[in-house]
């Protein structure tokens, strides 16, 4: 009987130890895609000479959007393979322009899907709170 309460006491230390990284890494593999995405829409900006708009948004750098001024700029393939969900299962957010004078902003609205929040709920962006 002992040996089976030490055995889950262990187990409760190890799981209150282990869970929180997981969470962790969702928010540092959120940031990582952002970072992706922000090169690739500097990509966007060297080939066409402007970013996207709010409208075209992040689509624009898997397809090119119509009514572009000059379409044979746009790279052949797209300027990312995939559009990620961020690791809670939702799209990333676009902005245009951002925030702190920023002319762009892709973010993720965190493990709750809402602008906002705090802790996992919070939003993640490219820069580290």
């Amino acid at each position: 009987m002992v040996v089976l309460f030490i055995m889950a006491l262990l187990a409760a230390v190890v799981a209150y130890n282990v869970i929180p990284v997981g969470d962790k890494a969702k928010v540092v593999a959120a940031r990582a895609d952002i970072a992706t995405l922000d090169q690739s829409l500097e990509m966007y900006r060297l080939d066409l000479g402007t970013y996207p708009s709010q409208g075209e948004g992040l689509a624009a750098l898997r397809q090119p959007p119509a009514g572009l001024a000059s379409p044979q700029d746009y790279r052949s393939g797209g300027y990312i393979k995939d559009l990620p969900n961020d690791p809670w299962g939702h799209p990333y957010q676009y902005k245009v322009p951002g925030e702190e004078g920023r002319p762009f902003e892709v973010f993720s609205l965190g493990a709750d899907g809402q602008p906002g929040g705090s802790g996992l709920d919070a939003d993640v962006t490219a820069k580290k709170d």
